[in-house]
């Protein structure tokens, strides 16, 4: 039998860089919240069995989304950061998910994914026994810097900026994210977790244009690249 495929999506952020009144998930973009599209793209995906989506306490907006009546749409409450969100999540399938089942984290506000990138990392990745991550190799050059003042440059063609979704094992992404937070370390992703329990995830090749909605500029390079596809 072929192990299952989940999706985590963290989505209980209050997203401050942004400045605005409400989280960017539910910032409307080409006439739907943010976190409509994402979870749009992943249900796209026949694949995936359950999107398991961690809201804050006080959510009042996520019922309004035409996703929460959708069968294959879970909730949970997340905390109070991503990684708590994560593992949040990952608890909340514990009835359903075994461990050697795969577990996709993707951020909500990615909502330009491509169901193809999620299919070709699905593809690359599902007989590897830890996981691995979209990623795109770096363009620019890169330097390292103290304060503002330059220390070096690094050799771009060992720099890779990571995406999301980041594609583990449910056991094993359970287990590393529950160690790293219990040892006090700053997770910023989850191959970060995997790269703390000693594990090396592999990495697959992704779009640049799968952004993540950060910045009040980021909406309409959003907007555009949506544009693009239909």
């Amino acid at each position: 039998m072929r192990p299952n495929c989940y999706v985590v999506v963290p989505a209980a952020g209050s997203g401050k860089r942004m400045g605005a009144a409400v989280p960017k998930q539910y910032l409307t973009l080409a006439g739907k919240p943010v976190l409509q599209h994402t979870l749009e793209r992943l249900l796209a995906v026949e694949e995936i069995r359950h999107v398991m989506v961690a809201l804050a306490a006080d959510d009042g907006r996520w019922l309004q989304l035409p996703a929460a009546s959708h069968p294959r749409i879970l909730t949970t409450v997340g905390g109070a950061e991503r990684a708590d969100s994560v593992l949040a999540g990952l608890h909340a399938l514990e009835e359903i998910a075994q461990d050697q089942d795969w577990v996709l984290v993707h951020d909500a506000a990615r909502p330009c994914l491509k169901p193809d990138d999620v299919i070709r990392l699905l593809g690359h990745l599902m007989d590897d026994p830890v996981g691995g991550i979209l990623a795109l190799p770096s363009v620019d050059t890169l330097k390292q810097v103290e304060g503002d003042a330059i220390l070096g440059t690094l050799d771009r063609t060992t720099v890779w900026r990571a995406l999301t979704p980041q594609m583990f094992r449910y056991r094993l992404l359970r287990d590393a994210l529950e160690q790293a937070l219990k040892a006090g370390q700053v997770i910023t992703d989850e191959s970060n977790a995997l790269e703390y329990a000693g594990y090396r995830p592999r990495i697959v090749e992704g779009s640049p244009d799968n952004i993540k909605i950060t910045r009040p500029e980021d909406l309409p390079l959003a907007e555009f690249y949506l544009g693009q596809r239909s």
